[in-house]
């Protein structure tokens, strides 16, 4: 049991305690409606993604607040010392609601782990900057650490509750529409794998001017083929821009994951003749799309330079049809300083990419964590090392 105490003290009544339970069988059958489905909600904090990591060897932990907020932790102990380190991926969630809403709840899930022996959270809720998340969490304890996820910042596009299509795709800049039509006159066939919310087996169905192809029957169509050449081509693009990538194996458990949920779809873009060129990956949580994954193939960019323009202006076409008001474009940070890109900068060229479909820098607070038990924390973490280094 924890007291809100703090700048979320102040926001609300200081004198209730927060209490954190473990979730039940009805909170569990009524999870993703509770963190993922509201405005502001996110994947990484559905039983999809949960399941996903604990394939991966870590605990998943769902919690619920007395004040009807639910909180996904993900766990991994110590090997040799004990303990454990939790880490709250984009939540706590939906961040659409109060910071001193959330910040309470991330106080007291922190302090509901500790005394189950966690010695250090990390959480980085997409939390505007300007709402002063940042100074009520430093009020609990914790501090601001580097970005777990690629990016602390993100672009996006506001639709409305109400858009006219006409008036969006007139919204892009002249060379992102002359792109997007000119790929269209090439032929370039846009084959759409997702598994909608209220869909069992797909896709009902696409009329002609949806300008969507649902996957077809051979051994290159199955889903497992589509996210596999996904991986692929972020692969090859991590290799250029020197990202990270994980593996072909964990990608494909995870979109399997969330595309039956309904939370991800995929689109790629073929030549004519079938042959792929570009793909991407699409968040569907809350009020929103997020592009999540994109790559494609370098060869064929002076040929079809409008391929992925064509994507991302299709998964516009799906969240106006959807009634989604936002289409998160993601971030497009500069390593270390954590900024808007400048001229002459690597990331300015995606920043103006972004730019492009009208999109908008969000300041996001970024990711912080509480240090709990500093002592076995640093032991677990040379712990760790040690470990990880005798497994090479």
């Amino acid at each position: 049991m924890i007291r809100r105490t703090g700048p979320a003290a102040r926001a609300g009544d200081d004198t209730a305690p927060l209490t954190v339970t473990e979730a039940g069988p009805t909170e569990l059958e009524r999870w993703d409606d509770l963190t993922v489905v509201p405005p502001g909600g996110h994947v990484y904090q559905s039983r999809a993604f949960a399941a996903y990591r604990a394939a991966f060897g870590w605990r998943a932990r769902f919690l619920v607040t007395s004040d009807g907020g639910a909180v996904l932790s993900l766990e991994r102990s110590w090997p040799l010392v004990g303990g454990a380190s939790a880490y709250v991926p984009r939540g706590p969630a939906p961040a659409a609601g109060p910071a001193a809403t959330l910040a309470a709840r991330l106080a007291a899930v922190a302090g509901h782990l500790a005394r189950l022996g966690v010695d250090v959270i990390a959480a980085d809720a997409e939390v505007e900057a300007a709402s002063g998340y940042a100074a009520m969490l430093a009020a609990d304890g914790f501090r601001q650490i580097d970005e777990i996820q690629p990016s602390r910042h993100r672009m996006d596009l506001r639709l409305g509750a109400s858009a006219d299509e006409a008036a969006v795709f007139g919204g892009l800049s002249a060379t992102h529409r002359n792109l997007v039509r000119n790929a269209e006159r090439q032929g370039l066939v846009v084959i759409r794998l997702d598994h909608p919310p209220g869909t069992a087996e797909g896709l009902p169905g696409l009329d002609p001017g949806d300008g969507f192809t649902l996957p077809g029957h051979g051994p290159e169509d199955r889903p497992e083929a589509l996210i596999d050449r996904l991986h692929a081509l972020v692969r090859s693009a991590g290799e250029r821009r020197h990202f990270a990538v994980g593996s072909a194996a964990a990608l494909r458990d995870w979109a399997t994951r969330a595309l039956a949920a309904g939370q991800l779809f995929l689109l790629e873009a073929r030549m004519p003749e079938g042959e792929p060129i570009a793909s991407a990956a699409f968040y569907r949580h809350g009020e929103r799309l997020t592009y999540a994954l994109a790559g494609d193939r370098v060869e064929h960019r002076r040929a079809h330079p409008g391929a992925v323009r064509l994507l991302v202006w299709r998964a516009i076409q799906v969240a106006l049809r959807e009634g989604r008001p936002i289409v998160d474009l993601g971030g497009v940070d500069v390593p270390g300083a954590r900024g808007r890109p400048q001229p002459g900068q690597a990331a300015y060229g995606m920043l103006q990419f972004k730019e492009g479909f009208g999109a908008e820098w969000v300041e996001l607070a970024g990711a912080h964590e509480r240090v709990i038990r500093p002592g076995r924390y640093a032991l677990g973490r040379v712990a760790a090392r040690v470990v990880r280094g005798m497994g090479r």
